[in-house]
């Protein structure tokens, strides 16, 4: 075999080139190919813009994939996926996705192609190695209905997929629950099993098939797959019918055309295949960082630091790997770093991962200094971007305080703008009414008004807060766990905590608070007056602390962010950049450290007033008076630096499906944030760093939902940026959630899962083959050699030719008669037979049971599209006559659909329904 590269590149590029071959264990005649210098000819097809673009490699060239066929991919061959982001950031992806039956120099040519599209596109974009069946979560999110995977590749015969063509006999084993693929199996009952889905495709007719072991929400998932293969490959024209694996009985009519096609059953079915799911410990517990470098042209790798890692350890004149433990290999480049190390970062990272002997399938992604993607930031403890202002810190601790930058703001603004209310952490100006419980002898013991504020370190206390929002009330439920409260105490305000929860019908958002890390809104409800005691007990007849100074660290600039905690009462626990509250039993001194500023005393002042009604008596620093000294016992040294601020850690957010169900805690990472990734049998995680999110579902199981708080309290604890464990976790139910949740999240439906359609909803949409009269199943030969063998004029099923022989006990009429349709049956490379099945309906006007039916899309023929001012912000009655008001897309052409919509027809069909109906609202055509 050879392999061809560019004369040039092999001049220029000599170390990225033995790198290359040493990795591919390349041992062919290499040959030098002239091509094109002109870097842009090569990527003529490549354009800067949002959303998906495919190529297929072929003979070194890429080949752009139509898009109906996206998410269709060869076995055979390797691709490339171009990921434009639509929002403000215009940060693109470049993926090069290699099939398990690609060649070497397959494989060599797309790392080569995907280097010089890099350059091309500036050196920005985050570069991604996928291996099939072991994709990065990120570009599955890409292929929402799921992967098909196919038998064959360009070699074996690939044609440009066409629509409206019927020809095709295939099975698809479906697998997944969040990330679908499908992958071509024989035809035959061999390739069935109990535990998952297949889809029986011949071209009309699609047949589901469920596994007895198979769940609801795999089936969903599996419809949906079916669905976007109607739309999409047969143009909406194909049928689509599900059998119940259990209750085959059930669907005489789809069995006798699974019959026809496989046969009959014998034995009983293989048992169910284990998915592969990711192991979250596997995943953090062994975070490495290594420096490479070339020395005499050689690859140096080496190991500089372990978990938890500091941005500080990067330098922009080199290059770095982090290593997952294996799961997976990221490369940052630094921008002053030499090109030739940035372009030969791609085949560094999969040299190491031969090196380590790690398997072949570990995801790579490769980014440039100022591209990092949001994982790779995760992995550090803090991360600041160029230009990044001073803010809240991620932990508090005594002495090193940061100030807290408050955005003014109103209550309307929050309800109006969800992502505000995201950033601020505020659902509200914290106006709403409050109710306070503490727990005593582990029931709940309601507290007056006037105690509000003061919370004692050895109790645990409830805080009910309720508020308006859309004429609809909403609750907050604060669970407040005391430093030095026993553990039954905190066991029973969980439990407490659970029936008020179920009092109000589930409606509340919980959050639990960790003494000393109130999150901003629980702090605003006080209105600057909180005071936290370190130990002790506001119950009524306990015993105080006895006589002696207590000293109280001020933090917070107006009422929406202030708090009064006790500290140790020594010197070492002043800083000179706040203010502090000395009690005595005489006098509060009021202590000013000379970096505070005037906002931070005004708010002392009416803490103090809260704290006792003693007289008060200001102390500057530097000015004190003997007494405060030995107060305090004696003069120490203390913080007195300038202000010790921590940086806004500048993380996106991240969101993941959780799972507990074998045992171990397992966390899946759903790509780019979007509502439609929170499915109603989840438990979700949502980590914005300074809090964490669990989202449950409706139909999460109760073993999930119980663990759903230990979950979170397990990711904190393995995160490899070595997480504060003591973050607030918010527990929010499907339906009550706060705009503080919805803002990180683009386009919010609150009426999104009121209108969705769960599985058996979605079945019984699907008709009722109790109306077929008429099935015809024929075997039509002689139709198959009428296509040249290899020739443009056949049709390739999308992502490769069927090439199934049909099984022995295949029997040709169902019904009778021999009608058929559609264009003739191709003939596949070599001139190999394949089966053709042709299936003839008549169906009756009704269709309303759960089994069988044609696709509602309208598709108009050509000659049939109208003009878009015939269409556009038109109420019914000034419609066209014929046209469908809910469907006037359909009336549009390709064109024009495109450019008022701002996507492709198929892309458009590929979206949800919500977000169709908001594209179409916007554009005019609601």
């Amino acid at each position: 075999e050879s392999l061809v590269l560019t004369q040039s590149y092999i001049q220029t590029r000599p170390l990225e080139v033995s790198l290359l071959l040493s990795h591919l264990d390349y041992s062919g005649s290499l040959t030098c190919h002239r091509m094109t210098e002109e870097t842009p000819e090569a990527f003529q097809h490549v354009s800067r813009k949002s959303g998906l673009q495919i190529w297929t490699i072929n003979n070194m060239k890429m080949v752009p994939v139509p898009d109906q066929a996206f998410g269709n991919f060869f076995e055979g061959d390797c691709y490339i996926v171009l990921y434009g982001s639509p929002d403000s950031s215009n940060s693109m992806d470049i993926h090069y996705w290699i099939g398990n039956s690609s060649s070497q120099d397959e494989q060599g040519a797309a790392a080569i192609l995907v280097t010089q599209l890099d350059e091309f596109l500036g050196g920005s974009p985050v570069q991604h190695r996928e291996v099939q069946a072991a994709e990065s979560s990120k570009f599955r999110s890409y292929f929402r209905n799921g992967l098909i995977y196919k038998k064959g590749g360009v070699e074996s015969g690939f044609r440009h997929v066409e629509s409206n063509v019927y020809n095709i006999l295939r099975l698809l084993h479906v697998k997944g629950s969040k990330h679908v693929t499908a992958t071509e199996v024989e035809v035959s009952w061999s390739s069935f099993n109990s535990g998952d889905i297949f889809l029986l495709d011949m071209g009309k007719v699609i047949v589901q098939w469920n596994g007895p072991q198979s769940n609801r929400r795999e089936k969903l998932k599996a419809v949906l797959l079916a669905q976007d293969i109607r739309d999409r490959e047969r143009g909406g024209r194909a049928q689509i019918g599900v059998v119940e694996g259990g209750d085959e009985e059930d669907s005489p009519e789809l069995m006798k055309i699974m019959r026809a096609v496989l046969g009959q059953r014998s034995g009983k079915l293989k048992e169910a295949e284990p998915d592969d799911t990711p192991d979250h410990q596997q995943q953090t517990a062994n975070i490495r960082l290594y420096n490479v470098s070339d020395n005499s042209g050689k690859l140096v790798v080496q190991e500089i630091a372990m978990q938890p890692l500091t941005q500080d350890l990067l330098h922009s004149t080199d290059c770095y790997i982090v290593d997952q433990g294996g799961s997976s290999v990221l490369v940052w480049k630094g921008k002053e770093s030499s090109s030739e190390e940035r372009r030969s970062a791609l085949s560094r990272a999969v040299g190491f991962i031969k090196a380590k002997n790690y398997s072949s399938s570990t995801n790579v992604e490769v980014m440039a200094e100022g591209g990092e993607s949001a994982m790779f930031k995760h992995l550090f403890i803090s991360w600041r971007e160029n230009g990044q202002t001073k803010g809240l810190g991620n932990v508090y601790s005594t002495g090193k305080i940061a100030k807290v930058e408050q955005v003014k703001f109103d209550v309307m603004e929050l309800h109006a703008r969800p992502e505000l209310a995201a950033q601020q952490r505020m659902v509200d100006d914290a106006s709403g009414q409050v109710q306070i419980w503490r727990i005593e002898d582990l029931e709940l013991r309601e507290l007056h008004p006037s105690s509000f504020g003061q919370f004692y370190g050895g109790d645990c206390y409830l805080l009910l807060y309720t508020y308006k929002r859309a004429n609809k009330l909403q609750y907050i439920l604060y669970m407040w766990q005391g430093r030095h409260a026993t553990k039954d105490e905190i066991t029973a305000c969980a439990y407490q905590a659970v029936a008020l929860d179920n009092k109000y019908s589930g409606a509340p958002v919980q959050v639990r608070v960790v003494m000393g890390k109130e999150p901003r809104h629980f702090l605003a409800i006080f209105k600057g007056k909180l005071i936290i005691f370190e130990g002790g007990t506001g119950r009524a007849g306990v015993t105080g602390p006895g006589p002696g100074a207590r000293l109280f660290q001020v933090r917070g600039t107006n009422e929406l962010n202030t708090k009064a905690t006790e500290v140790p009462a020594r010197s070492s626990s002043l800083n000179t950049n706040d203010v502090f509250l000395l009690k005595t039993d005489h006098i509060i001194y009021m202590w000013y450290g000379k970096g505070c500023s005037g906002d931070e005393r005004e708010m002392a002042k009416a803490v103090s007033d809260v704290l006792s009604r003693q007289d008060k008596q200001v102390v500057t620093e530097g000015q004190e008076p003997a007494e405060f000294w030995v107060a305090l016992g004696g003069k120490a040294p203390y913080a007195c630096d300038k202000r010790l601020q921590k940086e806004e850690p500048t993380h996106s957010p991240r969101l993941f499906e959780c799972s507990n169900q074998t045992g171990r805690f397992r966390m899946t990472e759903v790509q780019d944030l979007a509502q439609e990734d929170l499915d109603q049998d989840d438990v979700m995680l949502l980590d914005t760093w300074e809090e964490i999110f669990l989202w449950i579902g409706r139909s999460a199981n109760e073993y999930e939902t119980k663990e759903a708080c230990n979950s979170a309290l397990e990711y904190l604890r393995t995160h490899p940026a070595g997480r504060d464990p003591d973050t607030p976790i918010i527990s929010v139910k499907q339906g009550y959630e706060p705009p503080t949740f919805t803002g990180w999240f683009s386009a919010w439906d609150p009426h999104k899962w009121s209108g969705g359609s769960s599985y058996e909803e979605m079945k019984q949409k699907l008709g009722d083959v109790s109306t077929i009269s008429q099935i015809t199943v024929n075997l039509n030969n002689t139709d198959l050699n009428q296509g040249s063998a290899g020739g443009g004029s056949g049709y390739s099923a999308p992502g490769g030719p069927a090439q199934f022989s049909s099984p022995p006990s295949y029997k040709p009429p169902l019904g009778t008669g021999g009608g058929s349709f559609g264009p003739s049956s191709p003939a596949t490379p070599g001139g190999q037979k394949c089966l053709s099945t042709n299936f003839s309906t008549t169906l009756s006007p009704t269709l309303s049971s759960p089994s069988l039916v044609p696709s509602t899309t309208p598709a108009p023929r050509t000659g049939e599209y109208l003009d878009p001012e015939l269409l556009l912000n038109k109420s019914p009655k000034e419609l066209p006559q014929g046209v469908d008001p809910s469907r006037r897309e359909d009336y549009l052409s390709d064109v024009d659909l495109e450019n008022l919509l701002g996507c492709s027809r198929s892309g458009f069909q590929r979206l949800p329904k919500w977000r169709q109906n908001d594209l179409k609202k916007k554009a005019g055509l609601f």
